[in-house]
């Protein structure tokens, strides 16, 4: 940020409010969030319903219910991660992300003597037994699925354990998610767990890389190149050629890019000069669309310890927040996690809590232990493992 009249106190605010994280949006639905604020990352935590909660108000009743009815959806898009999308992106995503699971049979083939003719012919059988006439009653989970399909299946030994992979019946699952053929959907409605049963799907799978490149740059400018080649998964060359057709202009004094049509918008943003706070997961698309966390940090709070870390390691020098966090206008003003045993939410504060932060905290709190019950990071997140992280929390808060 060389350029003094480009201060990182603005860069944070414009990218906070372009996030939605200013107010104002309270009534949006989760597909209208999530279209104009980014896709939102899922990895079986509260990261999804958290984020549409601090930017709408959203309770976990309307999400789980707009993924009932398919508005949203959760499907394996950029680099072959799964997020939550809005219908008119299912297309896009899925193409985003199709290079994956042909990346895992490509490797399998390589390595375990999977052959891509059995790998099609269980694509089919799995097809046949989730898309029947009529359809399925419920949803079909994998072992199900395996039962139904018979010797199409094959176990993939020893070598396919120690590749993750034990039989080929992932694999077939992974194209067939790719293809928009089959979908995955979660047995209780929700998000914040990592229990799927399978249905049969008819979804386009349509999109060009230029296209991911003006949705990415709607959501995240400024932006550098190296920030949407990291959202991507983009090689250079292919960045590169997605970003040509675009009218992006360089900020002066920086790397990054932005729209032509928003520079006027930009420029004559101020900083709002009242707090705007709000309670994220450690994944939001504020952070995770960038993945650049030093941008979000003020100088002072670089060489904070994070909560439990392991000695000499800072808040500066990580690449993801190794837990939840505090956010104002963009800067990143504190950690939290959710004690379930005191039914509460624990934080540590970079700032003194004025009376319009302790109620963002108090109204976090009632809506994880009233609508979600815990706010996991992920799906491996426990009470248990998260235990010193809320002690040293407690600790480095006084109490």
């Amino acid at each position: 940020m060389a350029n003094t009249d480009i201060t990182a106190a603005k860069l944070r605010a414009w990218w906070a409010h372009r996030q939605w994280l200013d107010g104002g949006h309270a009534g949006a639905s989760p597909a209208e969030v999530l279209a104009a604020t980014g896709w939102a990352r899922s990895v079986g935590g509260a990261a999804p319903y958290l984020g549409l909660f601090a930017r709408a108000g959203l309770g976990r009743a309307a999400v789980d219910e707009a993924v009932a009815v398919l508005e949203v959806h959760e499907l394996p898009s950029a680099r072959g991660c799964t997020y939550v999308l809005p219908a008119e992106d299912f297309a896009l995503g899925l193409a985003a992300g199709e290079g994956a699971p042909e990346a895992e049979v490509a490797a399998a083939m390589k390595h375990l003597g999977v052959t891509r003719d059995e790998i099609e012919k269980l694509c089919l059988a799995v097809t046949q037994v989730l898309a029947p006439d009529p359809p399925l009653e419920r949803p079909l989970d994998p072992p199900a699925i395996r039962e139904a399909v018979g010797n199409a299946v094959r176990l993939l030994g020893e070598a396919g354990k120690k590749r993750g992979v034990s039989t080929t019946l992932p694999l077939a699952l992974g194209l067939l998610q790719a293809r928009g053929r089959i979908r995955r959907v979660p047995v209780n409605g929700r998000l914040d767990q990592q229990r799927y049963g399978y249905v049969g799907w008819d979804q386009t799978v349509r999109g060009s890389a230029a296209e991911l490149a003006e949705r990415y740059f709607a959501w995240a400018a400024p932006a550098s190149v190296k920030h949407f080649r990291w959202f991507s998964g983009f090689t250079a060359a292919t960045a590169k050629a997605a970003l040509a057709p675009l009218d992006l202009v360089e900020l002066p004094g920086t790397d990054l890019l932005m729209p032509a049509g928003e520079v006027a918008a930009f420029t004559a943003f101020t900083v709002p000069e009242e707090p705007a706070y709000a309670l994220l997961a450690g994944i939001d698309g504020l952070h995770l669309l960038h993945r650049d966390l030093s941008r979000l940090i003020d100088p002072a709070d670089a060489e904070r310890p994070f909560p439990a870390a392991r000695a000499g390691r800072t808040f500066g020098s990580e690449t993801d927040p190794q837990s939840h966090i505090v956010v104002d206008r963009g800067r990143i003003i504190g950690f939290w996690e959710y004690d379930t045993e005191q039914g509460e939410i624990v934080h540590q504060l970079f700032v003194p809590a004025d009376a319009a932060l302790r109620e963002t905290i108090a109204r976090t709190e009632a809506f994880v232990r009233d609508d979600l019950g815990d706010a996991r990071g992920f799906s491996l997140d426990s009470p248990k493992s998260r235990a010193p992280k809320i002690a040293a929390i407690r600790e480095a808060a006084g109490g």
